[in-house]
């Protein structure tokens, strides 16, 4: 399997249809006329949904709604508030689904540099709360952006979504995220094969940068070993290390040897 820094998912593309009544404009909202009332069913779920985007990050937005279908178009500053306006929106009674079509306008950013800066602030993300067990990947497409790989519980999962959501550039987000199964033999073995990593003398300092670890992710008994190791020994030992714990069944290495061909990973 190919890796690179962190391991990473495989992008999707989704294709988005448009289109609907009752389409209003930020302008209408404030000057809808009086016989706009709620008389008619579609009308008062138009006008709850139009009050859940009341707030100024909402101000380009408009929605329509078209048979319980709403359909949110116009544009937002971060992919988070695009996000939240669907979120808002689908709690509305009346409104059976949510066509997002709103565009992300804030600062476009070039691919490489915004990957970078994502990959640093996940590496950083949860640390304190076992980010070791953390093996959360980026790839960036134009502006959309693809986390794959492992989280070991939703809470980091969710905590890597919203840092990507948050952050400036990000046009869409594409969740390919799989949480580690719940097992407490698993967390058993999850500290079993951090002390056996850890504990060897030529691999401990990789425990002292908390944003360059050795990371682990366990399901069911199976090891994945994640990141960057200085030399192809490293990574032979780390594997042969993880392989020595009671109760682990089988051990794939995807460590990366910066500038060395995948054909020497195991």
């Amino acid at each position: 399997m190919k890796t690179t820094s962190l391991y990473a998912g495989v992008l999707f593309s989704a294709l988005s249809m448009a289109g609907g009544a009752w389409s209003f404009s930020p302008a209408a909202r404030a000057a809808r006329p009086a016989q706009a009332s709620a008389t008619q069913p579609e009308d008062a779920v138009w006008k709850a949904a139009d009050e859940k985007l009341g707030k100024k990050q909402f101000r380009e937005v408009k929605v329509s709604v078209d048979h319980g279908l709403a359909t949110l178009t116009g544009s937002v500053e971060l992919y988070e508030y695009k996000a939240d306006a669907a979120r808002k929106v689908q709690h509305v009674k009346g409104v059976t689904a949510v066509r997002n079509l709103i565009e992300v306008a804030g600062p476009s950013i070039a691919d490489g540099p915004l990957r970078s800066d994502l990959v640093d602030k996940l590496s950083y993300d949860r640390v304190g709360f076992g980010n070791v067990f953390n093996a959360i990947g980026v790839k960036v497409e134009n502006g959309v952006v693809t986390l794959g790989g492992h989280a070991r519980t939703d809470v980091d999962k969710d905590s890597a979504l919203a840092l990507v959501a948050t952050t400036p550039g990000v046009k869409d987000v594409v969740d390919m995220v799989e949480v580690d199964p719940v097992s407490m033999m698993d967390d058993h073995t999850r500290l079993a094969v951090a002390r056996a990593i850890y504990g060897a003398s030529a691999l401990n300092r990789y425990a002292l940068n908390p944003a360059k670890p050795i990371r682990i992710s366990v399901q069911n008994g199976n090891v994945e070993l994640y990141g960057a190791v200085d030399s192809k020994m490293d990574s032979d030992i780390a594997f042969m290390r993880a392989n020595s714990v009671a109760g682990v069944f089988s051990v794939k290495n995807y460590l990366v040897v910066p500038h060395q061909s995948d054909e020497h990973r195991k």
